[in-house]
């Protein structure tokens, strides 16, 4: 089974994923957030009729036809997977969406009222220069709307037992601030949103639980197994505090710090 076979795997988890979120809160997104959590970031970092939007790894792009559709913007998304793409551009229909294949970073000039990067900035383990490349997208007054996962590096056993440990790098949230403000940004609202996205991994290691044989029919053993494993750590980590979640808006300032 290959990651970028994301026709495939969407319809093979698509029943677990619906019966694991509460009513109208599954809008086909890849991640813990709820369409609310969705919304509310999108409305705080100002997303409405006439604003432009850069979403940054937008994968099959749930939450952006979600704010297009409830909001008005006009909006763009872009991932490195073609596959997920394809399905993005199904999915749009007559909605104001555009989208591109390409690797991040570079990010895609701009300049956009807002860019998001949605369950994503975990992957990228420069957060400092995804940073600056996201500053340069923006317009004068722009937006950055993101998630972020908090906490100390993993350790080299946790790395073992994390499947797909490359493209998990949690940050310490004051190394996070400190990036921000260095590259004149600064943070306009923030909320922690761990305990919700804990109640979602575990309703979803349930729901893929109740649904394995199918899963491990369809996808194989392997991605099961690692399935799995990945959503246990990440229900343990942030039952135990040892990752918290955070959303942030943050916009640009008119005196960004010199770098160094």
């Amino acid at each position: 089974m290959r990651q970028d076979d994301r026709a495939t795997i969407e319809q093979a988890l698509q029943s677990a994923r619906v019966s694991a979120y509460p009513p109208g809160e599954f809008v086909g997104q890849e991640s813990f957030m709820c369409a609310r959590e969705i919304l509310s970031l999108a409305v705080e970092a100002g997303i409405g009729p006439g604003v432009s939007v850069l979403d940054l790894c937008c994968g099959v792009a749930g939450p952006g036809r979600l704010i297009t559709r409830e909001l008005g913007c006009t909006y763009r998304g872009v991932d490195a997977s073609s596959s997920a793409i394809d399905i993005a551009r199904q999915r749009a229909g007559a909605l104001d969406c555009r989208f591109e294949v390409s690797r991040i970073p570079p990010v895609t000039s701009g300049p956009f009222d807002v860019v998001m990067l949605l369950e994503t900035m975990l992957a990228f383990p420069d957060k400092e220069s995804l940073l600056r490349e996201v500053s340069k997208a923006l317009t004068a007054e722009g937006c950055f709307a993101f998630t972020m996962e908090e906490g100390q590096p993993l350790t080299k056993a946790e790395r073992q037992s994390m499947p797909d440990a490359d493209t998990v790098w949690p940050i310490p949230l004051p190394e996070m601030l400190a990036h921000v403000e260095r590259l004149g940004l600064r943070v306009r609202w923030q909320d922690e949103v761990s305990q919700s996205h804990l109640a979602v991994v575990d309703s979803l290691v349930s729901a893929f639980t109740a649904e394995a044989p199918e899963i491990a029919a369809s996808l194989g053993r392997r991605f099961l197994d690692e399935l799995l494993a990945a959503h246990r750590l990440w229900s343990e980590w942030l039952r135990e505090g040892r990752v918290r979640k955070f959303a942030f808006v943050v916009e640009r300032t008119r005196h960004p710090c010199p770098l160094s």
